[in-house]
């Protein structure tokens, strides 16, 4: 009986473990927060000609592990875009979390649909 008891602990640990972490960010937070990614990310079809021309991509959909994961590397400065170093800079890992929890929430028009 001991034996099938630790047995099924030790699945029920692995399982635990082998399952895909979330995003511990709270959306209602992340929504009152994203007030400097508006500017660029909330416009279908914006283009910056900072520090050079480019489409600036959305995040609504995105993957909320990615959108921390590219924070957090703006912030360390392994990713470089000098808006997006300075942004990063300000936030921390909470503002990061719920950031990214709310754009994986949240769906985004493109140009092509908003018309």
């Amino acid at each position: 009986m001991n034996q099938l008891l630790t047995s099924m602990l030790c699945a029920a640990a692995l399982l635990t473990l082998a399952m895909p972490s979330q995003a511990a960010g709270d959306p209602q937070a992340g929504q009152q927060k994203n007030s400097m990614c508006q500017g660029c990310h909330g416009i279908p079809g914006y283009r910056t000609a900072y520090p050079e021309v480019y489409s600036v991509p959305k995040l609504g959909g995105q993957h909320a592990d990615y959108i921390v994961a590219a924070l957090k590397a703006y912030k360390s400065g392994d990713r470089v875009h000098p808006s997006m170093v300075g942004i990063a800079a300000s936030l921390s890992d909470q503002d990061m979390q719920d950031l990214a929890a709310y754009y994986a929430a949240s769906t985004t028009t493109t140009a092509a649909t908003a018309k």
